[in-house]
This record gives structure tokens, sequence and C-alpha cells, in this order.
């Protein structure tokens, strides 16, 4: 029976928002997710002292994907420690923490093909290098279904749930069921309000396993997601929110679903909107956001469907004429 530990937000400041990670006060301390390059020394160091700990004595990166709001902190969180901490992440995501090349192509292969700015790769090679603290290889690569251990009595299991990414991971502290999920659980999405993910099959996947098989006691988030309304919910979520929470990701993506093959079926049409080719959908879903604040959840998302249909249309025609 692992033992109970404590979980402390460390919130590091970055422009108008806030990015969030996690301490887990084990024997061999760990952070979830380490914002970007600066969020270690300007915030993990003095919300870590303000407890009473060292940022010298962590001993495991916990890496929940590969987004640079999550990973662009890892190398100088790695170096604040020593370099003794173990940096672990999903092989799927592997590449975003290798290379700082690889988050421009992720760019350019989805929602730069509906941006249309002609800026676009520049800025983001150029955020890049502001954000994220250095390239560096994992410790340890994962595919879910490991046993960490923290020390003691303290084990971590980890769990695969693609769709936001890849290589999204869940944590689980064992025996008190805190669940990290980093943003596997969007709702309606957070400044943008739309939600994100790149495989809807994987996310809504995802967020059944996590409902039916984790069953979260705590559910901790990677951003304070909104509801309906526009109303945040925090990032340390109680079982009766994580309920609420993964019920209504499920639902939000069910209409998203609907109204994205109701456009696919319809035939992609190029317009003046700045939904194009995806009007139909932000009318439908009444979406009013602006599609291309980055990371544009709007035609990441869209796309990730775009892409499902072509893989199934390319299955029935192989099936067809195999």
């Amino acid at each position: 029976m692992t033992e109970s530990v404590a979980v402390h937000p460390l919130v590091s400041p970055w422009g108008r928002f806030g990015l969030y990670s996690f301490f887990i006060d084990a024997p061999e301390p760990a952070i979830v997710d380490t914002g970007i390059a600066t969020s270690p020394a300007e915030g993990m160091v003095p919300a870590l002292e303000a407890i009473g700990r060292r940022i010298e004595d962590v001993r495991w990166i916990l890496l929940t994907h590969g987004h640079i709001d999550h990973i662009g902190g890892a190398y100088a969180l790695w170096e604040l420690t020593g370099r003794r901490a173990q940096v672990v992440i999903h092989e799927g995501d592997a590449p975003l923490l290798r290379s700082r090349r690889a988050h421009v192509d992720e760019y350019l292969s989805g929602r730069a093909h509906y941006l249309h700015d002609p800026d676009g790769e520049a800025k983001l090679t150029a955020a890049t290098a502001a954000v994220i603290s250095g390239e560096m290889e994992p410790t340890l690569l994962v595919r879910g279904g490991e046993t960490i251990s923290l020390g003691g009595d303290v084990t971590v299991s980890v769990h695969s749930i693609p769709g936001h990414t890849p290589g999204s991971v869940a944590y689980v502290i064992d025996g008190q069921n805190g669940v990290f999920v980093g943003d596997a659980v969007q709702v309606h999405g957070a400044a943008n309000g739309f939600p994100g993910f790149v495989d809807p099959a994987g996310y809504r996947s995802s967020l059944r396993y996590i409902s039916d098989e984790l069953r979260p006691r705590h559910l901790y988030l990677g951003h304070p997601y909104r509801r309906a309304d526009g109303t945040p919910y925090g990032v340390e979520l109680d079982a009766v929110q994580a309920r609420e929470a993964l019920q209504e990701s499920l639902a939000i993506e069910a209409r998203v679903n609907n109204a994205a093959c109701g456009c696919l079926a319809a035939g992609l049409q190029e317009t003046d909107s700045p939904y194009s080719p995806f009007a139909r959908v932000a009318e439908d879903l009444g979406y009013a956001g602006d599609p291309g604040l980055e990371p544009s959840p709007f035609f990441t998302t869209l796309h990730g469907y775009s892409t499902s249909l072509d893989h199934l249309i390319d299955d029935e025609e192989t099936s067809t004429h195999g």
C-alpha cells in the first residue's frame, strides 16, 4: 500500500498566464511537467523554498507530453538538480524533447496548412529557441504500463492516454489515485475556448479510460480548463469535479465530432472566413474564438478529424481493392 504523499502545485509566470507544474513530496521527490525555460528558476525554486524543499533534491522529472509549455523547462530543471534527476517521457513525444525543430515540423504538418502565415515558421522557430531551455535525451522512455518507484512505499504508475498528443501519459500515485494528465482532459479548452487534440479517436478513448479505469480521486490538470460558461476549473480537481470534467469533455468531443463529420462529408471549401475551410464547424458549434491564436486548437483539432477521415478512406479502399 502506497503511503500518502502531498502534492503541491508550482505556478510559474508566463505573460498573462501562469504555467502549472506539480511537486510530489515523496522520498525521491518528483516534479510533473516543467513549464518553459524560465519556470524552474523563477517559479519552482521560490515555491519549493516556501514549503521547505529544495530543487536540488528533485530526483524525478515526469513529463506528461511534449508541448513546449510542459517540456520547455526540462533541461533547466535537470541542470538545477545537478543532472541527477531522471527525465521521463513517452516514446511518442520524445522527439519534442530531443529537438526544437520537431516542434516546427509539427506545426508545418498540421495547423500551418490553415493559418497561411508566411512568417509562421520563423515565429515558431524563434519561440522554441526562447522557451525551450535545451535539447536533451530522456533518461527513461515509457510506453505505458510501467511503475516508477519514488522511494519508500511510493510508486507511480504510467498510463498511455494518447489524443492530445501521440505520447500523452497519465501518472498515477498508486494507492491514493492522484492522477496527473497534463492537457489530456480539455473540457472546453483554455484561453482559446476550443479543445485541442490531434487524434480524435484516441482522445475519446483516453477520456473513457481515465474515467472508467483510473477513476481519479484527485485530478491534476495542466491548465485551468473551462466549463461551458467560460469559468475555469482549477488545476486540482476532487473526485466529483473530475467526473464532471471528464463527462463534459466527452460531450464536447461528441459535438465537435458531429460538426466535423458534417463539414467533411460536404467537402472542404476555401472561403474568406478565418475558420476556412472549417467555417461550417465554427457555425454549427457557435464558436467565435480566434482560430489563429497559438497553439490554434481549432485548426489542430479539425485537422485531426480530417486526417482521421483520410485514414478511414484509405483503409476502406485497401480493403476493397486488396
